[in-house]
């Protein structure tokens, strides 16, 4: 990172701090590639804590540079009145994704708030914290539709979406992850929120070996799709997307609608579109959701994509 780069972000992210939300949010998002020299670092705001993160391996002293930028947003009056009191750096570079202490005391959850909702982070256990901030919008169009409807949510994670959906009034939403830890998580934002969990049904399974279980309680008035990209042994996008959307004509009633997600920057939403047209061309494309606009990208194509299309009657 040069000195430019470095000053560019401290001007950024002292911005930010003047002009703070009342809930989470992304403060600054090199990723999207429009800001030269910081495409590997983001900043979120966690109320209270700011969360650093580089994705690429810097240079002993380009590190040091960078950290003692840091340490000096610490002392300025821009910081004591935005009431943050711990620095986070997370090196997602490494295997561990070691979450440096740069200041405050050492925080391994934290509750945030979204849109009303809460939700619980974990901060120095693992690589991801537990709720994606790019799926902000996402999110809040699911609790705007979801009143009255059965809600199915694939790769469930934290079960962001069924937490927006038990608030938007659905009647049910069943959630689907292999990694059941994440589910237990799902648990806790539920009750965070004071929802009643006889509406939500947790399933720690695998999804292609479990599609019996996944249609035994549908159908559903709302699908959603969010997977990875890729997860070791069980899930590739190009090669496992299609099985999923092939299967959503039995999963769905006959007016139902599916949000479909992919957040891989390299794979547009033509992939979607062409490959429901392909595997099920009874649902029909409507619109793409926009992202937050604290996610720039140099191109729309590289963003999340989340996808709504409808069942379409004959």
């Amino acid at each position: 990172m040069q000195p430019d780069a470095l000053a560019t972000l401290q001007q950024h992210v002292s911005q930010s701090l003047t002009q703070l939300p009342d809930e989470t949010r992304r403060i600054f998002h090199g990723r999207g590639r429009c800001w030269a020299g910081l495409e590997h670092v983001t900043v979120d705001w966690l109320q209270g804590i700011v969360l650093v993160s580089l994705f690429r391996e810097p240079a002993v002293a380009e590190l040091e540079a960078f950290v003692e930028m840091l340490l000096a947003l610490v002392g300025t009056p821009t910081w004591t009145a935005s009431g943050a009191h711990t620095l986070l750096l997370q090196h997602r570079y490494l295997p561990d994704s070691h979450m440096q202490q740069l200041l405050g005391e050492p925080v391994e959850e934290w509750v945030i708030s979204e849109n009303g909702l809460r939700y619980k982070l974990d901060l120095g256990i693992k690589q991801n914290n537990g709720l994606f901030l790019d799926m902000r919008y996402g999110r809040r169009w699911v609790q705007q539709q979801a009143r009255g409807k059965r809600v199915l949510n694939l790769f469930a994670y934290t079960c962001g979406f069924s937490v927006a959906a038990v608030a938007g009034g659905a009647e049910h939403v069943v959630n689907l992850d292999m990694a059941r830890a994440a589910l237990s998580r799902g648990r806790d934002n539920h009750r965070l929120n004071e929802h009643d969990l006889s509406r939500v049904t947790f399933l720690g399974h695998e999804l292609f070996k479990s599609w019996g279980k996944v249609k035994k309680t549908g159908p559903y008035d709302l699908v959603i799709i969010d997977p990875p990209s890729f997860q070791k042994g069980s899930f590739a996008l190009s090669r496992d997307y299609q099985k999923i959307l092939r299967r959503l004509p039995e999963l769905l009633t006959e007016s139902g609608t599916v949000l479909a997600c992919i957040n891989d920057p390299d794979t547009g939403p033509d992939f979607l579109i062409e490959n429901m047209a392909a595997e099920a061309a009874e649902l029909v494309f409507q619109v793409r959701l926009e992202n937050p606009p604290e996610f720039p990208d140099i191109s729309p194509n590289s963003g999340l994509k989340a996808l709504v299309f409808n069942r379409c009657l004959p």
